[in-house]
């Protein structure tokens, strides 16, 4: 009784995951890739903010990509925003040579003793509330910007007319195992989030890469009444502008918009990123993207239970857990495939099944530990 129910539901919970990602692969495949026009003149003064905390040694790749940008330099601003940085990032910036950047300082801007919950999205508003730009694209100061990053955004927001646009992060220079896990991992998450945003069946973003009019950020009060998260000012902002107007949110699915940034290094790090993305994840209003996160970390615990259940229920349930293993790592497999295909990287696939079985483990533990633990830490900060 006990294996015919866990048979069931299992093979349930693979059925509907098979379903949304044919859902999202179909999506994805049908959205073209954008191209800036021929002849394409520019009318947008455009403010790039990239908060930063203790980035001496990174920001420096980014600033360079920065100052390469086809866009015409008098036509965008970036602001960096410094973080109560304690290794010098401050410095740094202000010594680069880039006319159109200016860097602010948190710490001037909130009173003595404030209490700050998510010191990101403040630093975001502050460099909201200092933006000359009508259109803001945020990144993060370990991201690297293509040449025509700025430049495609704007083209795509003046012809759309798109009041949200998320555009895509890819992890670079990877080493290890766990670089390349991470590397294929995102690519599969922003295939899902260029599909869920295309069919306005979920939004979620990446705020290494987000665009948006600061008439909009206005308009729906920032982040007001999320301040209580340590992360999700990409999530929580397309989410409230998709309640307003999900016609006016739309995906950049061009590799001229796409970004890069580093994968991390050593498990703890990684761990308390993921606790830090994952801890947020029930206080989505979008109950469909808890949905589709909750079957997943289902599906990958009921195969985790049938491997561990071959005591009780021998060939059986080993048999089951081989399937339900299977039968999502081809679902897995063909998602990834035109993920990859698009964005020129065949070679993540290479180690295929070993990467699948650490995603099934990875989803069912971290999962389960965003639901239990509460505080993590970030940055050196002990953060909820």
């Amino acid at each position: 009784m006990g294996l015919t129910l866990l048979s069931l539901s299992g093979l349930a919970l693979l059925l509907a995951y098979a379903v949304i990602v044919q859902r999202c692969l179909s999506t994805w495949n049908a959205m073209a890739e954008w191209e800036v026009p021929e002849g394409y003149q520019s009318h947008t003064f455009v403010t790039v903010l990239v908060p930063a905390r203790n980035e001496a040694s990174r920001i420096g790749p980014l600033l360079d990509s920065l100052s390469r940008q086809s866009y015409p330099h008098n036509q965008f601003e970036v602001i960096v925003i410094d973080d109560y940085s304690s290794d010098g990032t401050a410095s740094r910036v202000e010594a680069y040579p880039l006319p159109n950047l200016r860097l602010l300082c948190l710490e001037e801007y909130l009173a003595p003793g404030e209490a700050v919950l998510s010191y990101k999205k403040k630093a975001l508003e502050v460099g909201v509330q200092q933006a000359r730009g009508t259109l803001l694209l945020t990144t993060d100061a370990d991201c690297e910007a293509p040449p025509h990053w700025v430049a495609t955004h704007v083209a795509f927001h003046e012809a759309t007319g798109a009041w949200l646009t998320a555009a895509p992060v890819l992890f670079h220079r990877r080493q290890g195992l766990l670089q390349h896990f991470q590397s294929l991992d995102l690519i599969g998450m922003m295939a899902v989030t260029g599909a869920g945003i295309h069919s306005r069946f979920m939004y979620m973003a990446n705020g290494a890469n987000l665009a948006f009019t600061k008439a909009v950020f206005n308009a729906v009060g920032g982040y007001a009444g999320n301040e209580q998260h340590a992360s999700g000012d990409d999530v929580f902002l397309i989410q409230k502008v998709a309640a307003r107007a999900p016609e006016k949110v739309a995906f950049l699915k061009s590799r001229e918009a796409t970004v890069q940034t580093l994968p991390l290094y050593g498990l703890k790090r990684f761990v308390n990123q993921r606790l830090r993305w994952g801890t947020k994840n029930k206080s989505y209003q979008d109950w469909r993207i808890a949905v589709v996160l909750g079957l997943v970390f289902l599906l990958c615990w009921f195969t985790l239970a049938a491997l561990l259940a071959f005591p009780l229920f021998g060939i059986y349930g080993l048999g089951l857990a081989l399937f339900l293993f299977l039968g999502k790592g081809l679902v897995d497999y063909i998602f990834l495939s035109a993920a990859t295909s698009f964005f020129e990287r065949p070679w993540l696939l290479r180690r295929f099944w070993l990467m699948e079985g650490l995603h099934v483990v990875y989803m069912a533990f971290i999962g389960l530990l965003s639901l239990i633990v509460k505080r993590y830490e970030w940055k050196g900060r002990q953060v909820r």
